[in-house]
Formats: C-alpha cells, sequence, structure tokens
C-alpha cells in the first residue's frame, strides 16, 4: 500500500475568512531525505491594508516521518538588507 506523501508549502488561509493570508511565489528544496531543508519565497498579507507585502524568504527543515513531514526549525529573512548581509557573509566564509 503506497502513502501520498504531501510536499511541505508555507501557503497559509485564514480558516475564519477563507481568504489567504501567505502566498508561496516560489520554492526550492535545498536536501532531500529524512531531514529536507527548504526555502521558500513568499509573500504576507498586511492585517490593515489587506495588500500582500513585499517577498520574504522563509528557511525550514523538516523531519520526514510516518510518510509525512514535520516543521522541526524555521528562520525568515525579512528583507532584501537582511538577504544581502547573508549573501555577503556567506561570500566570505567560504571563498566564493
Amino acid at each position: 500500500m503506497s502513502m501520498e506523501t504531501e510536499e511541505p508549502t508555507v501557503e497559509m488561509v485564514d480558516t475564519e475568512t477563507g481568504e489567504q493570508v501567505i502566498k508561496e511565489l516560489d520554492k526550492a528544496v535545498l536536501t532531500k531525505g529524512a531531514w529536507q531543508t527548504m526555502m521558500f519565497l513568499c509573500q504576507e498579507k498586511n492585517a490593515k491594508t489587506g495588500e500582500f507585502g513585499e517577498p520574504k524568504v522563509y528557511l525550514r527543515r523538516y523531519q520526514k516521518a510516518g510518510g509525512a513531514f514535520k516543521a522541526r526549525s524555521k528562520f525568515n529573512i525579512s528583507g532584501k538588507a537582511q538577504a544581502e548581509a547573508i549573501i555577503e557573509n556567506l561570500k566570505k566564509w567560504y571563498n566564493i
């Protein structure tokens, strides 16, 4: 008997209103296996304006157990300045 395994997503819908509050624009699988690391490009809806904000990057680590993925750790890159700082340090540390 095969079991369907749903691919992780960060899309979120408000259960009361049915409105999408996090929109997933893209995703990349960085590592696969029992522990999967993924990077998501997404937008969060502003509760006051109802508009989606600037894109953010979410890094997520999932553990696969019993045919399902369970989120185990997460980190959000909140904007362009933080992303640039991370990129610069990675370039320096890895000499790239």
